[in-house]
């Protein structure tokens, strides 16, 4: 928790749900940032009547932060420090009785607040504040992710499920001037004024930067290497300065998947690396303990993993691993989303009639509808509005572009009562009524959107990392790496020609040529219908005594017939581990389920060198 530096915030101090809470003082002497963490996971440093205190993963030591705190006077100042700092942080300054606090730019490190006796106070967990505060659930913010999940983007996906407990825009401070507390916007996007090639330098430097000065402080770094592009980049990056890193992936289940090959091809070039592959039989299926809670601070919708993911992380702590770095971010960086065609038919567009027309040859998109839709791409509230008056309706063909301010068309479950649809709808018109704009050209905007749509996601899966003592470290989501990429026009690194060319042309001379043009992506189907005929019996269970149900959010019967008809494709198992994450958040927030799985003896692991 951060607390202004006033006799007020002092006082809220005691209403801390902290046992044996960790103090860091203002220099007037009152708690400034109350809580426990990692020795190794806060930095503090004074200069004058400056201090500032970096929080997670940054390489910057505490001298060189008593050197930033140096040139602060005034809260303003911190603007300056902010590009000093590499890594995905928060950062909180308390200078001369103002304070500042605030995230990372992916929305990865968010800032969450409420008032407590009428003092705003922050906290980088929304479940802290809502014990502080005697919060109960949100049923509106409940109901909208029960009906729609993963469809869900940012913001309305970012609104906390705990009453009174709202988030920060990441692009925006909390400031406190005394008694007064105000949002400031401390960062627009950059413009586009890169090359291609340029971008792909910047890159290069930016990621070159953030492996090469984030060394684990104790115990090995560990990397995934799955074969593709995303983790094998950072596995080759890493390794230059880290010979004894330890790789990790899990074997396939899915026949017609090569990622195998690739990672093979990668890992005999890693030859001082250690290379660690677990068989599919020797982990947990796909929806395994699917009555154990994801994630307790908030509802988590990437759920059918969950097993798998905790016993993966055992493992690797088993091996020494205290780091763990992985490649989400990758895919939301490097393959833009067609919305860029918007502003690259206005301004070049001969360039954007042959992306259209690539397109349109490779997903079969309709012409004529498609250049409709670049020429009218309407307003974000609009959008907004749209889906919450379409909630129930048909969804749209598989063929239908999506290239408008949000991503896919939001369609609820088909669970989903009445009354969960009536208050889904509501949360979306609130968010017609808030939405903005995250960037003045649609292709930045949406660039933003699904970085910022997923990192609420990613923040929670790094919770299973941690219940093992392994931090996950995702690069593709720091501050200067986002940067990097959104100085690169987006017509110059997207379209159907090539996969993730920004990235490509960064790692060249760097991953093996043959990972690097990689023109595939692999395949997990059979892995999901394989984990749900064999967890079914389980899920039903959970699904026969649901709190979500007791709530009036969902028809248990509909679900279970839903469950155990014929699946075409994957779109019932996607909402259904969502509802999973749902009804497991909800069951731990009430004191009613699992919050751990039971303990278990790690299974045998097979090392490849």
């Amino acid at each position: 928790m951060v607390l202004p530096d006033t006799a007020d915030g002092a006082a809220v101090r005691a209403l801390s749900p902290f046992a044996d809470a960790q103090v860091v003082p203002h220099a007037s002497g009152r708690p400034w940032l109350v809580g426990r963490w990692p020795h190794d996971q806060v930095t503090v440093a004074s200069a004058g009547p400056a201090r500032l205190a970096v929080i997670g993963p940054c390489p910057v030591t505490a001298d060189r932060l008593a050197q930033l705190a140096a040139g602060v006077s005034r809260l303003p100042d911190v603007d300056r420090v902010v590009p000093s700092l590499r890594g995905s942080c928060h950062l909180a300054a308390s200078v001369d009785g103002g304070v500042r606090f605030q995230g990372s730019l992916s929305g990865l490190r968010r800032v969450f607040h409420t008032r407590l006796n009428g003092v705003r106070v922050a906290a980088d967990r929304s479940d802290v504040l809502a014990a502080a505060a005697g919060s109960g659930v949100d049923e509106e913010a409940l109901a909208l992710r029960v009906a729609c999940g993963l469809q869900v983007p940012y913001p309305a996906n970012a609104r906390s499920a705990w009453s009174g407990v709202a988030t920060l825009a990441p692009d925006t401070c909390l400031q406190w001037d005394g008694d007064r507390d105000r949002e400031v916007r401390w960062w627009q996007p950059p413009p586009r004024d890169r090359s291609f090639e340029e971008g792909a330098q910047g890159l290069r430097d930016a990621l070159t930067a953030v492996l090469e000065q984030r060394p684990p402080s104790e115990g090995r770094l560990s990397a995934d290497l799955s074969g593709g592009l995303d983790s094998t980049s950072l596995s080759f990056l890493a390794a230059r300065r880290t010979p004894g890193l330890l790789t990790f992936r899990w074997g396939e289940a899915e026949a017609g998947n090569d990622d195998a090959a690739y990672a093979g091809l990668a890992a005999g070039l890693l030859d001082r690396a250690e290379h660690l592959v677990v068989p599919q039989h020797e982990l947990p299926g796909i929806f395994a303990d699917p009555a154990v809670a994801a994630a307790t601070e908030e509802p988590l919708s990437l759920t059918r993993a969950t097993a798998r993911i905790r016993r993966s992380a055992r493992l690797l702590a088993g091996h020494g691993s205290r780091r763990h770095l992985a490649g989400h971010g990758g895919d939301e960086l490097f393959s833009p989303l067609p919305g860029y065609l918007h502003t690259l038919m206005r301004r070049h567009p001969l360039t954007a009639l042959r992306h259209v027309r690539a397109y349109c040859a490779l997903t079969r998109w309709p012409l004529r509808a498609t250049l409709a839709e670049i020429a009218n791409p309407g307003t974000c509230t609009g959008w907004w509005q749209e889906q919450a008056e379409e909630l129930t309706a048909p969804r749209p063909p598989q063929r239908c572009p999506t290239l408008g301010w949000g991503l896919g068309a939001m369609r609820a479950a088909p669970w989903t009562t009445a009354r969960g649809i009536e208050l889904a709808r509501a949360a979306l018109r609130r968010a017609a009524e808030e939405a903005q704009p995250l960037a003045d050209d649609l292709a930045t905007h949406t660039t933003l959107l699904v970085v910022r749509s997923n990192t609420f996601g990613y923040r929670l899966l790094a919770g299973l990392y941690a219940e093992a003592g392994v931090r996950l470290d995702m690069p593709y989501l720091d501050d200067t790496v986002l940067d990097a990429v959104l100085r690169v026009p987006a017509h110059e690194h997207a379209g159907p020609w090539r996969y993730k060319p920004l990235l490509a042309a960064a790692m060249r001379d760097i991953v093996p040529d043959a990972v690097r043009t990689r023109s595939t992506k692999g395949e997990f189907g059979e892995d999901i219908r394989r984990g749900l005929r064999r967890n079914l019996p389980a899920v039903l269970d959970v699904c026969a005594d649901s709190e979500l149900a007791a709530r009036g959010l969902i028809d248990p019967a509909e679900l279970r017939r839903r469950l155990t008809l014929p699946q075409p494709d994957n779109t019932t198992p996607q909402a259904l581990e969502n509802l999973l994450g749902c009804e497991t958040w909800l069951r731990a927030a009430t004191g009613r389920g699992p919050t751990a799985p039971h303990d278990e003896p790690h299974p045998a692991h097979r090392r490849h060198p």
